[in-house]
């Protein structure tokens, strides 16, 4: 996995992400982007911290500023773009697909973790930790079931209706952590009644389960989550390389990418 690197993202790059992609998916140099204005306003964020987003893109050239006309997307480098896109590192990923998603948050409440997950948190057990359970969706509908425990001394300072709008990482970070990496499994889950429902989909449909425990730069674990995703609309995807010595050469990993 991917380490997740730096620790405090600003919020122009996380806009700058989201348009990035959106850019290179949508290749259309005929129409220009929407304004800047109306974009500040799309993302609720202020003129300035959009502004700083789209000089990214226009440094780094996947577009143009047409004086009098608008921001139109350069079509050559958004389709060499998308030819040798790699992925930016982890927390980059998580935080671009949940900006271009919208959450409803089911729950929000302090529990007792199960004995396992209590373990993987480093808490004794017993001890009480704030679990939140929000469904992820995208316009065509939802896309994922997301479950996280996070210890009370940082828990205790999330707010339901921030984790409606804005990524978890994200609110983790500005109360201070400082996030090291992750470690993440995949596997495969039939839904039950309560996520079947909230996901749309029959009992027992299959779903790519996603577990990931992520720790602060001291190596401490502040969060722990399970996503739930239907396949018919997320997506994983890995770029990997050949490498090794002449007598042993392996497949490995660098990159990754996991978009809904």
């Amino acid at each position: 996995m991917e380490a997740i690197t730096g620790s405090v993202v600003p919020l122009y790059h996380q806009i700058y992400l989201v348009l990035r992609d959106r850019c290179v998916a949508d290749c259309d140099a005929t129409l220009p982007l929407p304004g800047e204005l109306d974009l500040a306003r799309q993302y609720k964020v202020s003129r300035i911290t959009m502004r700083k987003a789209l000089d990214q893109l226009v440094q780094e050239g996947l577009v143009t500023r047409r004086r009098g006309a608008g921001t139109f997307v350069n079509p050559n480098v958004a389709r060499q773009t998308l030819e040798q896109r790699r992925s930016t590192g982890l927390l980059d990923n998580i935080i671009s697909s949940a900006l271009d998603t919208s959450v409803r948050v089911i729950s929000h409440a302090r529990v007792a973790p199960p004995p396992d997950i209590a373990a993987d948190l480093a808490l004794p057990a017993g001890e009480i930790a704030v679990r939140t359970v929000r469904v992820r969706s995208l316009a065509s509908g939802p896309v994922s079931h997301i479950t996280t425990f996070v210890p009370t001394v940082i828990g205790d300072r999330l707010q339901a209706d921030a984790l409606g709008a804005r990524p978890m990482l994200t609110l983790l970070e500005e109360q201070g952590v400082k996030v090291g990496h992750a470690r993440q499994t995949m596997s495969a889950r039939l839904a039950d009644t309560g996520v079947a429902s909230l996901l749309d989909v029959p009992v027992g449909a299959p779903l790519l389960a996603v577990r990931r425990l992520v720790l602060d730069a001291d190596g401490l674990p502040v969060q722990w989550l399970q996503g739930l995703y239907r396949p018919d609309r997320y997506e994983y995807r890995m770029d990997l390389w050949r490498g090794g010595d002449e007598e042993a050469r392996v497949w490995y990993q660098k990159d990754e990418v996991a978009q809904p």
